[in-house]
């Protein structure tokens, strides 16, 4: 079975001046489609450099990442950029919309980048506003709307080019916790819909939402298991 993620011996290190400092000392990691993991880590864990290596943000010094059969570790900016729009939903802790524009345009954003036509932008955008239930929203811009209502928006947004992954950084680190519950449930619906998840969280009861559980310390892998709670990752 094919990994839609597929890390081995990755290594990131930073350079300042001649001194190098090691973040992430050799990471193998495998994972499959509608697999739902969370990133776990305390902070310096190297969590966050992962999770850039992982959303082709940035590159490691070292080992190979093949994502959907690309071999990204070794691209170039300009084709990181095109993987990122094709493969990659993000979404992340500060909801990164854009202010002058409604729910719908900011949804469609990713479609504009695509070149795909306004008619189609729309309906797409539209279906994806209706999956998170903010279709009553779609005309208002991010400060008519509540945290969670613009964390939705930015659900729908990673959703609208079908990737073959949602990358999630702390998405419900700004939002109440009944919000943060809610966002969650919208999180189990899109993997029960077939998609693959990541989430980076520190957080414990919102990391057991997912079924397979990645802890890092240091740089490496502290252990993989499978959540106990949702129980429903196994092992290829």
């Amino acid at each position: 079975m094919n990994s839609i993620i597929h890390l081995d011996n990755i290594r990131k290190s930073y350079f300042m001046g001649r001194q190098e400092l090691p973040v992430l000392m050799g990471i193998s990691l495998d994972i499959f489609k509608n697999e739902y993991v969370a990133l776990m880590g305390p902070s310096g864990s190297g969590k966050s450099t992962l999770m850039n290596i992982i959303g082709c943000l940035d590159t490691p010094t070292g080992g190979t990442y093949i994502l959907n059969n690309n071999d990204v570790s070794k691209m170039r900016d300009n084709d990181l950029a095109e993987v990122r729009n094709k493969e990659i939903g993000f979404v992340f802790q500060q909801f990164n919309l854009l202010p002058r524009l409604t729910a719908l345009e900011n949804v469609a954003l990713p479609l504009v980048y695509a070149g795909i036509g306004k008619k189609q932008r729309n309906e797409k955008a539209k279906q994806v506003l209706e999956m998170v239930n903010l279709t009553d929203r779609s005309h208002h811009k991010p400060n008519e709307m509540s945290g969670g209502q613009c964390q939705r928006v930015a659900i729908a947004r990673a959703l609208v080019n079908n990737p073959s992954l949602i990358l999630a950084d702390e998405p419900t680190g700004n939002l109440d916790t009944k919000t943060s519950y809610e966002i969650m449930e919208i999180f189990n619906k899109i993997h029960e819909n077939g998609n693959t998840i990541v989430l980076v969280t520190h957080e414990e009861d919102i990391a057991n939402h997912a079924h397979r559980i990645v802890r890092l310390r240091d740089g490496i892998v502290e252990t993989d298991k499978k959540n106990e709670h949702t129980g429903k990752y196994v092992h290829h």
